[in-house]
């Protein structure tokens, strides 16, 4: 967003005008407060450069905000403060001036009252996991300068679904609960300020182990030797596969298993149409026939 100027003002209304020295909004919106101090809001098409703001009180002044609205994120504000004129006066006798005129030479010769200066934009420092547990995690962070009026917590869970933690802006540490054993996390932290969205600071960290699972591995560690286990079976092997029997529809199929056992068998091939088929077989056989 450029500078928004006021290029033409009544008691009623003023024209405001601005500039977008880069890029294209989707739309704008100018807000401000009216005689009774409730805030308005007047939508302006994304093409638009100059809104006239009507329905204004005459002598007083307004400030406006103009924002740039570009798909999810709002930008800005250009400000302006703007002073309507005077209503309007009849003619004045033996040569008198009309005080509206008067008034405006009046505002453009006056110097304009200095403005006080923005805040100063606060900073996020360094986001630290300061304690750590098998289904939470405290998260700390620092704010260098300034202030944040809130601050947010992003991550994914278990199921890769984002959530969201909201903290007070007075707050500096957070407890993440609801966390699965022995998991990566990672955490954005963003600090808001106004409209405004600052960030994110980042942290990669892993929670704990689950109690249960520490504590029977320090057991195991600390105990006598275990007693030898059973040597687990040999691992069985296949033979030979070979074709003792062929006719014109069928092939009798025999194998042999050289050591150990197995619990069944699977025969696979693929038809005339190029179909996958499976044979199952019982672990006790040697041989099939494919009809």
């Amino acid at each position: 967003l450029g500078e928004l100027t006021a290029s033409q003002v009544t008691p009623d209304s003023v024209q405001l005008e601005w500039s977008v020295p880069e890029g294209t909004f989707d739309s704008f919106t100018v807000q401000y407060r009216d005689g009774q101090g409730q805030p308005q809001v007047v939508p302006v098409d994304g093409g638009a450069r100059s809104v006239t703001v009507p329905g204004l009180s005459p002598s007083r002044r307004y400030k406006f905000n103009l924002y740039g609205l570009w798909g999810r994120k709002r930008l800005g504000p250009s400000s302006t403060d703007v002073v309507t004129g005077e209503g309007a006066a009849g003619p004045l006798q033996d040569g008198g001036f009309d005080v509206s005129i008067l008034h405006c030479v009046l505002s453009i010769a006056a110097p304009a009252p200095d403005e006080e200066e923005s805040p100063t934009q606060p900073t996020l420092g360094e986001l630290t996991a300061s304690n750590v547990t098998p289904d939470s995690v405290q998260l700390e962070w620092s704010v260098p300068k300034g202030t944040f009026d809130s601050f947010t917590v992003q991550y994914r869970d278990d199921q890769g679904q984002p959530q969201v933690v909201p903290v007070d802006g007075g707050a500096r540490s957070v407890t993440v609960p609801g966390l699965s054993p022995s998991r990566r996390y990672n955490f954005y932290l963003y600090g808001l300020v106004g409209q405004k969205r600052l960030g994110p600071i980042f942290l990669d960290t892993m929670t704990g182990e689950d109690a249960d699972v520490h504590a029977l591995r320090c057991v195991l560690s600390i105990a006598a030797p275990a007693p030898p286990k059973e040597e687990p079976p040999s691992q069985p092997r296949l033979g030979d596969l070979t074709a003792p029997h062929i006719t014109p529809d069928s092939v009798q199929l025999e194998w042999s298993v050289p050591e150990g056992t197995f619990d069944s068998f699977l025969l696979q091939y693929e038809d005339d149409q190029g179909q996958p088929q499976v044979v199952p077989v019982d672990g006790g056989a040697r041989s099939v026939t494919v009809p």
